[in-house]
This record gives C-alpha cells, sequence and structure tokens, in this order.
C-alpha cells in the first residue's frame, strides 16, 4: 500500500475524486457526500453559482456568460483552486465547523495507479487547502479492491477492474500490494462519445449533451448482449436542419460502435496477465474478475469480458463507491494487516 494502515487509521477524512463524481467519507459519520464533479461559475464577476448535481444540470443550458468547469480529469485535479472551491460548497459550513475543530486534521484521498508526482501534488495542495495538516495518499486500485470486500492482505491473487469515466485501471493483487497492472485511458466518455459520432455518421442525428444519457437511451435492457432489444427509438437534433427528430437504431450497430473503444481494455487484461507471475495467473482462473465503478454498470460488459478471457466476472454490489468505502474501512481500522513476523535465527 502507498501508506500504512496505522497512518490511515489517525485520519478523519476520506476524499475521492474522479472525473465524473466527487465522495468524501467522514470518520464517523460515513460517506457524507456523493456528488457530480461540476461546479457553474460566472466568468463576468468569478462567482461560484452552483456545485455538483446542480452544476451538473446546468451543462449546455447556459448563458454565455455561466461556464460549468470540470476540475478534476481522470481521477487528477488540474484546477486546485476551483476543486478547493467546489469541496467546501458540497462539505457545506456546517461539516466544515466541525473538520476546523480538529487540532491536525488529516485527510487520505485516492489517487490514480503510477500517477505523476504532479498529479500526486495537486491531490495534497487540494486537500492542503481544505484545511488539513496532513494528506495520505493511496492507490485507487487498493481502495476499491477493499472496499469491495477482496482479500488482498491474503498471500492470493485477486484481480479487480476500476471503470471510470476517463480511465479504466486494471491490476492484480496479493499479499496487499500491487503485483502488475494497468492504465487504459478508455472509460464511460469515450464509451458515450462512440455512440453520439455513431449516431451522428449514421442517423445524421446529435444527442442532447445532459437531457439523456447516450447509453442508457441506446443500451435499454441488454443493449452490449445479443438478446438485447434489436431496436430503440433515440430522440435528438437533426445535424442539417437543425429541428427535432426520432430515429430508430439498430442495437446491433450501436453494439459494434461500442466495441471499438472497449477493444483497448481487453488488450490492457492480456497485457497484465502475461506479466502476472503463473502461479498467480492459476488462482484467477477460479476466482475471476472484480469490477467496479461507474461504468461497470454498462449492460453486458460483464458477459463481453467472460467471452474474451473466459474466467468468471464479478460486479460489486456498490461498484460505484468501492474506492471511498475502502478509505473508509481503513479510516475505521476495520482492515487488520497480516502479521509478518521475521523469523529467528
Amino acid at each position: 500500500m502507498t501508506v500504512s494502515l496505522e497512518q490511515l487509521r489517525r485520519c478523519h477524512i476520506a476524499v475521492d475524486l474522479g472525473a465524473a463524481r466527487t465522495r468524501v467519507f467522514v470518520k464517523g459519520a460515513g460517506l457524507v457526500v456523493d456528488e457530480p464533479s461540476a461546479a457553474a461559475v460566472n466568468t463576468r464577476t468569478g462567482a461560484l453559482i452552483a456545485v455538483g448535481q446542480f452544476a451538473e444540470q446546468m451543462t449546455g443550458r447556459t448563458p454565455g456568460y455561466i461556464r460549468v468547469v470540470r476540475p478534476v480529469s481522470g481521477g487528477t485535479v488540474v484546477d486546485i483552486e476551483m476543486c478547493q472551491r467546489m469541496l467546501r460548497h458540497l462539505l457545506g459550513e456546517k461539516l466544515r465547523r466541525t473538520l476546523r475543530r480538529k487540532p491536525r486534521l488529516r485527510a487520505a484521498a485516492c489517487v490514480p495507479h503510477d500517477a505523476d508526482p504532479l498529479a500526486r501534488r495537486a491531490a495534497v495542495e487540494t486537500m492542503v487547502g481544505l484545511g488539513a495538516r496532513r494528506v495520505e495518499l493511496v492507490d485507487t486500485l487498493i481502495a476499491a479492491a477493499v472496499g469491495c470486500g477482496l482479500p488482498v492482505e491474503r498471500p492470493e491473487a485477486t484481480m479487480i477492474l476500476v471503470c471510470g469515466a476517463a480511465t479504466t485501471q486494471v491490476a492484480v493483487l496479493s499479499l496487499g500490494s500491487i503485483v502488475t497492472a494497468e492504465r487504459i485511458p478508455v472509460g464511460g466518455e469515450a464509451i458515450d462519445h462512440a455512440i453520439v459520432q455513431h449516431l451522428r455518421h449514421q442517423h445524421e442525428l446529435m444527442l442532447p449533451s445532459q437531457s439523456v444519457r447516450p447509453l442508457q437511451l441506446a443500451l435499454s435492457g441488454n443493449g452490449l448482449t445479443p438478446h438485447g432489444p434489436e431496436s430503440t427509438e433515440i430522440h435528438g437534433r437533426d445535424v442539417a436542419t437543425g429541428l427535432a427528430r426520432s430515429v430508430h437504431v439498430d442495437t446491433a450497430a450501436v453494439r459494434d460502435a461500442i466495441h471499438t473503444p472497449l477493444t483497448a481494455v481487453l488488450d490492457g487484461i492480456g497485457k497484465v496477465l502475461r506479466d502476472c507471475p503463473p502461479d498467480l495467473v492459476a488462482d484467477l482462473a477460479d476466482r475471476g474478475i472484480m469490477m467496479v465503478g461507474g461504468s461497470a454498470l454498462l449492460p453486458g460488459l460483464d458477459q463481453m469480458l467472460v467471452n474474451a478471457t473466459g474466467m468468471p466476472v464479478r460486479i460489486a454490489e456498490r461498484p460505484d463507491v468501492c474506492a471511498v468505502l475502502g478509505l473508509g474501512a481503513m479510516l475505521d481500522g476495520k482492515i487488520q494487516p497480516l502479521g509478518l513476523d521475521p523469523l529467528a535465527g
């Protein structure tokens, strides 16, 4: 792990800054914030107008002087000041006052696997701006594995697939550490984009950016599997005339459009398995892959991975909040390290 469990038990607050959603866990209070990572700003005055769900609903619907920004991209903070302002408003005055009473506030934050020093520094600076005196960084893969109940501390292989909005991370864990891992720059946003582009090129239709989720609309039922509905009606704007129009879309063609970005995910899984020791791969043949992250709920994705790898694939009970719940379990001292005493001799 990035830090020891003893250090994490001293933390008071844990934050998972994702490209899609921001989640905050407070020791003793549980999960207190689960909101979209979005903020609406008045470009004339610099004032913050809305954060979270309300700011998300404003996307594509604002006048020219209001801009909706996303201070987190791919699990990395790209605008420290805006991220701090967003977090302050999401926490609320009452909770911030409670945290300020801590004499030496300690915070824990998730960082993507193999995050560069600048990304780590940005996460630390964001938490320091909220009043944290010390910040502990934990790999998202470790936190998510703990959050979904995988036995990461045992000397046996566990494989986890973190399906995020901007990136997908896959890793094999053993003895509380990452044996081999891969970060793939393909996530839920890339899949949404593939569907939008398919509809634009094949049907000359532009989907509204926020009124409907392209995936949920185009993949109703088991859209990624051959047993899903043959066609789906989609409403959007005609590219040529700009008028509202509805078309019936063949879901088989949508499946083909989605498979293109997902090929990179399958390649990443193959690379991790090739780099993994044979003994651990033998363990994985029985235990399979655990899927977490908001994009893990994409209909039919688990069955696609089963067909490609031949291994059993499971989706965590609450895949979208596994990382922050894993951090919370470490803060509450629910995870016990495996005792490895040196042999006397």
